[in-house]
């Protein structure tokens, strides 16, 4: 695993567990429809892309025209 990547996954990581904790210690609710599902994809997204190499942001990324940072300093 790259250094990257582990920092990728650390910060999926972290994401889920705030939201966990918030959940169980009674600071937020996440069983009703709000926002912060939309962290928890976040989180998630981060956390399997450390290890499956697979970011759906990067395809749209990549489908406007943006270049990755190995080509674009080659």
């Amino acid at each position: 695993m790259t250094v990257q990547r582990a920092i990728t996954a650390m910060a999926g990581f972290m994401i889920l567990l705030s939201l966990g904790l918030g959940h169980f210690t009674g600071q937020i609710d996440i069983t009703q429809p709000s926002w912060l599902w939309l962290t928890a994809f976040v989180g998630l997204n981060l956390f399997q892309s450390s290890f499956t190499g697979f970011c759906p942001a990067a395809k749209v990324f990549k489908a406007l025209g943006m270049k990755d940072l190995e080509t674009s300093c080659g």
